[in-house]
C-alpha cells in the first residue's frame, strides 16, 4: 500500500537572529551561513515527510539576491515541492526582516534535493505527495524539471567534456578570460 502524505503535514518555518560572529570582511552576513541555515531546514522538512534519515544529494538554484545584515531576522520556509522514489525536491525561500523598520527583504530561493535512508543507510522510498491546490501543482511540476535538467547537466559534464577533442575543448576556451599555457 503506498502512502501518500499532505505538503502541510512537512512544511517548516525557521527564524534565526543574525549575530556579529556571522560577519563576513564586508560586514554583511556571510553566504556560507545561509546555506547552513537552508540545509538544515532542507534537512528538517525531507524528515518530516520522509519519516527517515535525510542526506543533501543536490542544490539548485542559489543565488544571492540581497545582502543579510548583522541584526537581521532571517526567516527561511521550506516545502517538498516534489518526491520522486528516494528523493524529494525541497523548495526553500530566504527573507531577511529588519526588526526595528520592519523592512522585508528576499535574499534566496532554491531548491534541494534530499534522499531518505533507513537504519541501515540503504536509499528508502518517500511518500508521495498529495497535491491540494494549483501552488502546489505547479511546484511539483518545476521539481520534476528540475530533476529532469540536474540528470541532463550531471550527464553532460560527465560524458560530453570527456569525449571532446583537445581542438574542441580550446575551441570552447576562445574569446574567454583565461591564458592556455599547456
Amino acid at each position: 500500500m503506498q502512502v501518500f502524505k499532505k505538503n502541510s503535514e512537512s512544511e517548516t518555518t525557521l527564524t534565526e537572529l543574525m549575530i556579529p560572529s556571522y560577519a563576513n570582511f564586508g560586514g554583511k552576513v556571510h553566504g556560507g551561513i545561509l546555506l547552513s541555515l537552508m540545509d538544515k531546514i532542507a534537512y528538517v522538512c525531507g524528515t518530516k515527510h520522509a519519516e527517515n534519515y535525510c542526506v543533501t544529494v543536490a542544490v539548485e538554484g542559489v543565488e544571492f539576491l540581497n545582502p543579510v545584515e548583522v541584526g537581521d531576522l532571517v526567516h527561511l520556509m521550506a516545502s517538498v515541492n516534489y518526491v520522486g522514489n528516494t528523493t524529494m525536491i525541497i523548495g526553500i525561500r530566504v527573507e531577511s526582516i529588519n526588526p526595528k523598520t520592519k523592512v522585508t527583504k528576499h535574499t534566496n530561493s532554491c531548491y534541494f534535493t534530499m534522499a531518505a535512508k533507513d537504519e541501515t543507510g540503504k536509499l528508502t522510498q518517500v511518500p508521495g505527495l498529495i497535491l491540494e491546490n494549483e501552488t502546489q501543482l505547479r511546484r511539483f511540476c518545476e521539481g520534476k524539471m528540475i530533476k529532469q535538467f540536474s540528470h541532463e547537466k550531471r550527464k553532460m559534464l560527465k560524458s560530453d567534456l570527456l569525449n571532446l577533442s583537445e581542438k574542441e575543448i580550446l575551441a570552447l576556451c576562445e574569446n574567454e578570460r583565461c591564458e592556455i599555457k599547456i
